[in-house]
């Protein structure tokens, strides 16, 4: 099992997907007028069948999928459930302080109670009472994880406290690396992980919008430790959702996750680069994509060994995964 790449994956197909008006407030990736036009009904049809083709895309290349329904109307934005739970390979299952109050109702208990029974936990930490302080870290949204090196990339926005930031570091043994990242208006970059991600051998990262150089040349210099290639991308590519990418392990090895229009931004050159060492597997999600997030937001990745007891709820059409949250 590679550290890096996961090779599970769980994923939340909604049934009322709309843009958030209450994300939108910093989140500038987030299009709420590209869908006003779209019926609500037409708007959500559309972002299930590609959470259900993003599934699909995963098991075609050897990942295992779950997919659990949210059929919910007060949680627009379920589809990214990668903000509230992450897994490591020690045995650890996370679970995060959400920035916007519509957000908190994600945490499904049902989710968390699957892992348990699938999969090797050791421990459970739960930071999510930082939310009645004020203290949030939306999880591998506001970090982007090196397990490897045990590195904790994070950019500053009002997703992340920086004293949490620590205390999760600390508690999981991360180094924590925090710098400053904004667009060409001075708007803080919302995620770390719509900014850069990190492969086994490869680091994607939109570099120029770390404006102060040390900062920049800092977190170049740690993603290249090891040996990695790291792809530069601008801010164009950025706003694609290019550094919105996911690297996993599937059955001939290790692939790189991206929606189509992410990958209709790569140059010949980064497409080489990249594929020197993954396969690149694209999806189409523009839907989801209007809510500011893309392919890796989607994907929770499971970093944990299988339990002997597999008695898993499977992913149907028909039938529903209800929260017990």
């Amino acid at each position: 099992m590679s550290a890096q790449a996961p090779s599970r994956a769980i994923l939340v197909r909604p049934h009322h997907f709309t843009a958030n008006p209450e994300t939108a407030l910093d989140n500038a990736f987030e299009d709420i007028a590209g869908v006003g036009g779209i019926p609500p009904r037409v708007l959500a049809a559309r972002a299930r069948r590609e959470v259900t083709e993003l599934a699909g895309a995963l098991r075609a290349i050897g990942v295992e999928v779950d997919v659990f329904d949210d059929d919910g109307a007060t949680t627009p934005d379920s589809v990214f459930p990668n903000n509230w739970l992450s897994t490591h390979p020690d045995g650890t299952l996370a679970l995060f302080p959400m920035y916007a109050p519509s957000r908190r109702a994600e945490r499904r208990r049902d989710i968390v109670d699957h892992v348990l029974s699938r999969f090797r936990v050791r421990r459970v930490v739960d930071y999510s009472c930082g939310e009645h302080d004020d203290r949030f870290l939306e999880g591998t949204g506001a970090m982007v994880l090196d397990h490897v090196n045990r590195l904790a990339f994070a950019c500053r926005s009002r997703r992340l406290s920086p004293a949490l930031l620590e205390e999760v570091c600390a508690d999981l043994g991360y180094e924590p690396l925090l710098f400053t990242a904004t667009d060409t208006d001075g708007v803080p970059v919302y995620h770390t992980n719509v900014l850069m991600s990190i492969g086994t051998d490869l680091a994607v990262v939109g570099s120029g919008m770390i404006r102060d150089r040390a900062e920049r040349e800092r977190v170049l210099a740690r993603l290249r430790e090891g040996g990695r290639t790291v792809v530069e991308i601008d801010e164009s590519q950025v706003r694609s959702f290019l550094g919105n990418c996911l690297e996993v392990e599937g059955r001939d090895g290790h692939c790189l996750l991206m929606s189509a229009t992410a990958e209709a931004s790569l140059t010949p050159e980064q497409r080489r680069d990249i594929e020197r060492s993954c396969r690149i597997v694209a999806v189409p999600v523009p839907t989801i994509e209007t809510a500011g997030g893309s392919v890796r937001c989607m994907i929770a990745g499971v970093h944990l060994e299988a339990a002997e007891d597999r008695t898993a709820v499977r992913d149907t059409q028909d039938a529903r995964v209800l929260s017990g949250a």
